[in-house]
């Protein structure tokens, strides 16, 4: 009689030996909460400085202004490294997408010019400046060429992953992504409008940190769940 000899378990590999392609979306988890919780902090400790009435990019301004342009440039750092391993950590969990990594691309390099260029005063601050602002070329391309389109990138990226996770059949993280596509176009248009000095203009900065958190969890959210999947 023959004795069967039970199959021998196999130990699941140490850390350094999981797949590398998901190993650097760390970064992508950090980026969010670090950047928020600057800005929050240099919010509230900032002379003149009101974070419901003024932008993010109002921090960059004056002395101690290096504080949140080092905020922009590590931030967009974080989600450069993000956006570039994202497609690959994608892959490794079966899926495949190039839009939507491109789109965070976007938005990082979005981050990385509004550090670079400094954004123009806007609704009095710094305290003595006109509500209406004062216009360089440093401050016009801090906000078209880099903010407006970093903005628009995160939008389309939130709803380029609503279309794709719904073709994956996971319908939660569709709806999630489609609704934070939805709140960020929205807070967008409310929190430029006020800080173009319309009735919004008290609560221009508060929409206008809304908008970003929205954004900035949804993208930690994103990397959480795939650098999970890739682990698998």
């Amino acid at each position: 009689m023959s004795v069967t000899t039970p199959p021998t378990a196999v130990a699941a590999p140490p850390p350094a030996q999981r797949p590398r392609r998901t190993r650097r979306l760390w970064t992508g988890i950090v980026a969010g909460p670090l950047f928020l919780a600057v800005a929050i902090v240099a919010g509230f400790t900032r002379e003149d400085y009101d974070p419901a009435r003024h932008p993010v990019s109002s921090l960059s301004i004056g002395p101690g202004g290096w504080v949140q342009i080092a905020n922009f440039i590590v931030a967009g750092l974080l989600t450069l490294v993000f956006a570039v391993r994202l497609r690959a950590g994608l892959k490794a969990s079966g899926r495949r997408t190039f839009a939507g990594p491109l789109l965070i691309g976007v938005w990082a390099v979005g981050l990385l010019g509004a550090g670079v260029f400094v954004g123009d005063p806007i609704s009095g601050y710094p305290a003595g400046t006109p509500a209406t602002g004062i216009h360089t070329w440093h401050g016009q391309l801090h906000d078209v060429p880099f903010s407006a389109a970093g903005f628009l990138a995160m939008t389309a990226a939130c709803l380029v992953f609503a279309f794709r996770f719904a073709t994956w059949r996971q319908f939660g993280w569709a709806g999630y992504s489609g609704l934070s596509g939805l709140l960020v176009a929205v807070g967008i248009v409310l929190s430029s409008a006020g800080f173009a000095q319309g009735d919004l203009v008290d609560i221009a900065g508060l929409l206008q940190r809304a908008t970003v958190a929205v954004g900035l969890a949804w993208l930690t959210a994103l990397a959480v769940h795939v650098r999970n999947c890739g682990r698998r």
